[in-house]
């Protein structure tokens, strides 16, 4: 996901929890504040959430189904010049590497259900209170 459509999703966010609220133009209200009045995380942490909620579940199936397999594959070829695409799985490897864990650490956590439910929560509040 590019910053343009997080931002995208996050202004669509924001602008229907408005209308919901019936906070209109000349009043203004900051989004921290309106998140926070109607108990709402910020479209950035709720992706990042649900990406690694559906991480675990891939991680659990069986190791020949083709989306855990997918989560690994190298596509082959070249790239073009230039910075590459930033693509879903440099986004988890990059959020993996700021809470200091390796996918090993990640895949033997993902097999008890329980524990990366408690990952991914304790993930979501390191993630609320750190970018907020």
């Amino acid at each position: 996901m590019t910053e343009s459509d997080l931002s995208k999703l996050s202004s669509f966010h924001t602008k229907n929890l408005r209308r919901i609220l019936r906070v209109f133009w000349p009043e203004t209200i900051s989004n921290q504040h309106l998140l926070a009045r109607c108990n709402q995380d910020s479209m950035e942490t709720i992706i990042m959430q649900r990406r690694w909620r559906w991480i675990g579940h891939v991680m659990r199936r069986e190791p020949d189904n083709i989306s855990r397999t997918a989560l690994h594959w190298t596509p082959e070829g070249k790239r073009k010049r230039g910075r590459p695409k930033n693509t879903w799985r440099r986004t988890a490897e990059r959020e993996l590497k700021m809470i200091n864990h390796s996918w090993g650490s990640v895949q033997k956590m993902a097999q008890n259900k329980q524990e990366w439910h408690n990952f991914v929560a304790a993930l979501h509040a390191r993630w609320h209170n750190g970018h907020e």
